[in-house]
């Protein structure tokens, strides 16, 4: 094994062994895993990426499916990141002439291993990694750069929600002179949102970060410090700004007329109403992070996967049309968010083919 890519057919029973070890909660056991495939000859690289990504992968896609539980995600997730840890600990420092670069996950983004793989993935090629982990306030982030200097800054963004955060991070680490290249799930498969807020690059992994690093970045044209809206001027109607300063108050209103509306749910219990609050709450931010892009896809994928989740864990979808129908009455004076919640309807019921709402604040 000497090339840092393999096929699926390769990786596959090392992947099987280390699921074993991570279902099991034995980080002793996935660290032995890939210590072992180590010794035999495998790149790091290609144990990073082709496996151990390959079954972090996993563990969400059983989350998401209801065949394992919470407290088991957490914990073969701790297990993969305790395994990527100790093989990092068992590269060697680098010896050559590549340049400093830091990689960090944006304010509020606490999924740190997709950034720590792309931090040991760019070791393994001999840079000089700063890696700063999850939940980086953007002023020490912008801190360090003034204090190292580095070549480069990779910014890591899991949840969508967090992109504002990351659009403005960018547009700070931009201003200090250092190339921003950004990545993750929040950015969408063909890195869409990345171009919309002028990043100097979207990485669609941790091997095509790499690889751009490598082929070289271009620093900023400009280094004077630029505001959202220059970036996005849609987001002048202020529909972004108003749904997210008023949220709090949104979710009270909208669980007050699912109470009337919906009657089952004045039988839930005080957990239950939490949760459907909550459930609410990611619904508005969802909605509001559509909007600051002006991009109803965003919504449309959140709403997909939420059907998804809701579907597996025996939980009508109709609940959730019928939120977004009251949501839609509530917002009456939004005519983007009003379009955005039409758009996703269909998606959820086939004889539903609006959220129509009246001047009144009810839905028609």
């Amino acid at each position: 094994m000497t090339d840092a890519r393999t096929t699926d057919r390769e990786a596959a029973p090392l992947r099987e062994r280390l699921w074993a070890a991570a279902v099991d909660a034995d980080e002793a056991g996935a660290v032995a895993v890939l210590r072992g495939a180590a010794q035999d000859g495998w790149p790091k690289e290609a144990l990073l990426l082709d496996v151990v990504a390959a079954v972090q992968r996993r563990v969400g896609e059983e989350w998401a499916a209801n065949r394992i539980t919470v407290a088991a995600e957490h914990a073969a997730t701790a297990v993969t990141a305790g395994a990527v840890a100790a093989l990092a600990h068992d590269l060697p420092r680098p010896t050559g002439h590549r340049p400093r670069v830091t990689v960090a996950c944006v304010d509020g983004e606490w999924h740190a291993l997709p950034a720590r793989l792309v931090a040991e993935t760019l070791r393994c090629r001999g840079w000089r990694v700063d890696f700063l982990g999850a939940h980086v306030p953007t002023p020490h982030l912008v801190a360090h750069l003034h204090a190292t200097g580095p070549e480069a800054v990779l910014l890591s963004a899991s949840l969508p929600t967090r992109l504002p955060t990351a659009h403005a991070a960018l547009t700070a680490c931009q201003s200090t002179g250092v190339p921003v290249l950004v990545g993750g799930a929040a950015f969408g498969p063909d890195g869409r949102e990345a171009r919309a807020v002028r990043a100097d690059g979207w990485a669609a992994n941790a091997r095509h970060a790499a690889d751009l690093l490598e082929a070289g970045v271009e620093k900023p044209s400009g280094t004077a410090a630029r505001h959202q809206v220059d970036d996005l001027p849609h987001l002048a109607d202020q529909e972004y700004t108003l749904i997210t300063r008023t949220r709090a108050a949104l979710v009270r209103q909208v669980l007050h007329d699912l109470w009337e509306r919906y009657p089952v749910l004045r039988s839930y219990t005080p957990e239950q109403q939490d949760r459907t609050a909550e459930d609410l709450q990611h619904i508005i931010e969802f909605l509001a992070t559509a909007l600051y892009f002006d991009d109803p896809d965003i919504f449309a994928r959140f709403v997909g996967w939420t059907t998804g989740i809701l579907t597996a864990r025996g939980v009508p979808v109709e609940s959730l049309h019928l939120g977004l129908t009251v949501l839609a009455g509530h917002l009456y004076d939004f005519p983007r968010a009003r379009r955005f919640l039409n758009e996703t309807a269909p998606a959820l019921d086939p004889f539903a083919t609006t959220l129509s709402v009246t001047g009144t604040g009810t839905p028609a």
